[in-house]
């Protein structure tokens, strides 16, 4: 099955015949490794994966200067076809993926809920952060002359950042308004409630909370 670095890898030489070190430029470049996990030596070895599975070829052998030799590929028929029946799945079909930040939401009750409101405030700020920078990159690659279609995983991941801060200022809301309340291990009661109550916070897990007052 094509991981996403290598369908990355396959749309580019659709272009044109490259070598790995421009398609990493071209990676940065048009932002494509912000949906995209590029490790150091990643698109090498996905490079030589491809051509191991006569997805690619090389077509010629470069120098410039005192550089090392470059090699340049390009994409076989194979390759087109893959490329094309992958995509094709993807988008049609939706796969399960399982995002960092929602094995944390499963995990949020074992924080004292005063705590947890916090940390998501925190996260709030993080995100419309986030969503500032997709605006600049989308305007500046915009005024650079890229069309729209080439900017989509931009405006998709953008949108998921959007919904995201939604939801994490909804579930504040629902925290501090007393709708969703719970009590961490180790602890009988809320260690937090709304303004407004007395009930103790900030206790953390297993130990004695202290109260305090808290007002509106």
């Amino acid at each position: 099955m094509l991981t996403p670095l290598a369908l990355a890898v396959l749309e580019l030489l659709l272009e044109r015949d490259m070598h790995p070190y421009e398609l990493h430029q071209l990676i940065r470049d048009r932002h494509i490794d912000h949906v995209i996990k590029v490790r150091a030596g990643s698109l090498y070895h996905t490079v030589e994966r491809l051509h191991r599975q006569q997805l690619i070829e090389p077509v010629e052998t470069a120098r410039a200067g005192r550089r090392p030799e470059r090699t340049v590929y390009a994409i076989t028929e194979l390759g087109r076809d893959e490329f094309a029946a992958r995509l094709r799945d993807l988008i049609q079909r939706p796969e399960p993926e399982y995002p960092v930040f929602g094995a944390a939401a499963e995990m949020l009750h074992t924080l004292d809920p005063g705590q947890a409101v916090e940390l998501l405030e925190r996260r709030t700020v993080a995100l419309e952060g986030m969503i500032a920078a997709y605006d600049q990159v989308r305007a500046t690659l915009g005024k650079n002359g890229l069309e729209r279609v080439l900017l989509l995983e931009i405006e998709y991941a953008r949108a998921m950042r959007r919904a995201e801060l939604a939801w994490v200022r909804e579930l504040i809301d629902d925290i501090r308004g007393g709708a969703l309340t719970w009590s961490a291990p180790g602890t009988t009661t809320p260690t937090w409630s709304p303004p407004g109550t007395t009930t103790p916070t900030w206790s953390a897990p297993g130990t004695t909370a202290l109260a305090k007052e808290t007002t509106a």
